[in-house]
């Protein structure tokens, strides 16, 4: 499998090889800011799957503790799109917002993190898995 995307304004294109490893909906207060939605739908892929065109500006987001750089949010420096998080620990591991696929019929989420954090109105039918 090959999957393509990219920016809004276009500047920022990537190609993803090979299966993603899975899709997960994240409901958690961060995701909800940085998308500017109920939640955002991530396609988790190693680091070695994508290849990206174009100039990133990142942002280094913190726990809700704000301790440690949990996660580096990495977005279009010309017109914002978020493109994808890459996390820390596990270090190699990218969740690309599924918004910026050229075609994300393929990629059905699989599960639900941070439900605990699920705007009352958002019914999703899938499962929840336990916090991480």
């Amino acid at each position: 499998m090959t999957l393509t995307g990219g920016c809004l304004c276009g500047n920022v294109t990537y190609e993803i090889s090979g299966d993603p490893l899975t899709t997960v909906i994240c409901h958690c207060a961060h995701c909800q800011r940085q998308s500017g939605a109920a939640y955002s739908v991530n396609v988790v892929v190693l680091e070695p799957q994508m290849s990206v065109t174009g100039e990133l500006a990142v942002y280094e987001d913190r726990g809700e503790s704000g301790d440690a750089v949990y996660v580096l949010r990495k977005f279009c420096s010309s017109c914002g799109s978020p493109i994808y998080s890459e996390l820390i620990e596990p270090a190699g591991i990218y969740a690309v917002k599924a918004g910026t696929l050229d075609d994300s019929s393929g990629v059905a989420p699989a599960a639900q993190v941070f439900t605990d954090h699920k705007q009352i109105w958002v019914d999703l039918d899938l499962p929840a898995k336990a916090r991480q």
